[in-house]
């Protein structure tokens, strides 16, 4: 927890007032520019019937015009670690719910709780806790981020903690997590990991490839053997080399792979960025946060694991060595930033922050774009793609700012 906290602010959390859009009735959100995985539909709308999106207007449907903004489907993220001044790897349930509902007020409608390295019967215990919170629907999974992880890229993990992959071990996690895991980060090169992406593969987990001093030619043999996912690509792997061509090389031009990347101005230059736009293409690019407590907080002193975190305008680096650890990163920032810093199309952002990562949960028959059958997860942002109101499943998180 953090020694003083922040004062930065966050979207205002629902309240009543007489706006129809607190009503229970059936609601028409009318006039924005609609993102569908069609296209942008310019004045467009959006019909939410309880919990659902429906093609069709009941009559008894109230209208909220919110013409001049944009409607997007509900961000979804796969790797973050805690937010608000909570932790998902080692707080209580109720730190883990406010960690979430921070999140949500910054469009997070879905989330994948991701840990960090620890003794395995410490994981094992936290992926009970957190499969508690998957099964009753607050989290969307589990995300283990080591301890099966190379030293030689082990970022802002405990060296001491860390193990080689050993498929047992893997399965144990697995196991404990009761049906709620949906990705483990390895460093496929060492002894055990490639047996470890089978034994993922087999279970319907997603192998993701990081924290990884792995070869081209290593990398390449994970992804033949069921790797599908680069863990915040770029980060705490090698870089691109004219001779060793390494990870990255091999994670982009693979069509079965989806690369993270974590868009905060920090952890990649813009530059980086558009390379993997152009080669993974919008369709295989998903933005996460992989977030720490500080998160939708402020500055100060934190612990991720057993590792103490310094957050100073906003940058968590460990105080012992200095490696960045995890981003203060929110999805509406990403977004933001994505538009209208590198100049991405919005159809493009969308897949990246929604559809891309709803199809990796097995989720996109339900969440991950504003289509008639699927949940009402949506965010409203104006004109300067500002967050003004959030949805999930068809109530208010945060109550629509058109003033």
């Amino acid at each position: 927890m953090p020694t003083h906290p922040g004062a930065r602010g966050t979207a205002r959390p629902a309240t009543t007032s007489p706006h129809p859009a607190t009503s229970n009735a059936p609601l028409i959100l009318s006039g924005a520019g609609v993102v569908l995985p069609t296209g942008i539909v310019r004045g467009g709308r959006v019909i939410v019937d309880g919990t659902k999106i429906t093609g069709a207007a009941p009559d008894n449907a109230q209208v909220l015009d919110v013409t001049g903004h944009w409607l997007v489907p509900g961000f979804v993220d796969l790797h973050n670690h805690g937010g608000g001044g909570a932790s998902f790897t080692s707080g209580t349930v109720d730190d883990v719910l406010k960690g979430i509902h921070t999140h949500r007020l910054h469009g997070t409608t879905t989330l994948v709780a991701s840990t960090v390295t620890g003794e395995m019967d410490f994981l094992t215990h936290r992926a009970g806790l957190l499969s508690e919170l998957a099964e009753q629907g607050d989290l969307a999974g589990i995300h283990f981020e080591g301890p099966f992880i190379s030293p030689c890229r082990k970022g802002a993990h405990s060296e001491a903690l860390l193990r080689e992959p050993d498929p047992a071990d893997v399965r144990k996690l697995v196991d404990a997590a009761r049906g709620s895991a949906k990705m483990v980060t390895l460093a496929t090169e060492l002894p055990g990991g490639l047996d470890s992406v089978r034994l993922l593969v087999e279970h319907g987990v997603i192998a993701a490839i990081g924290h990884t001093d792995a070869s081209y030619e290593q990398t390449v043999e994970a992804i033949d053997a069921g790797a599908t996912v680069a863990t915040h690509l770029f980060n705490a792997m090698p870089q691109l080399g004219h001779r060793e061509p390494g990870p990255i090389a091999a994670l982009l031009e693979d069509e079965r792979v989806t690369v993270e990347l974590i868009n905060d101005g920090t952890h990649l230059h813009p530059a980086s960025l558009e390379l993997a736009f152009h080669h993974a293409r919008a369709d295989r690019v998903a933005l996460i946060t992989d977030a720490m407590d500080a998160a939708g907080f402020g500055d100060g002193r934190y612990m991720l694991g057993p590792l103490e975190v310094e957050v100073s305008e906003g940058v968590a680096r460990l105080v012992e060595g200095g490696s960045i650890a995890g981003s203060t990163l929110t999805l509406d920032r990403a977004f933001k930033r994505s538009v209208t810093v590198d100049r991405l199309p919005v159809e493009d952002v969308v897949a990246a922050i929604s559809a891309n990562p709803a199809k990796l949960l097995g989720s996109y028959d339900e969440i991950g774009s504003l289509e008639p059958g699927k949940y009402a997860d949506l965010v409203l942002l104006d004109a300067d793609f500002d967050l003004k109101g959030v949805m999930r499943r068809g109530t208010w998180v945060v109550e629509p700012q058109l003033g």
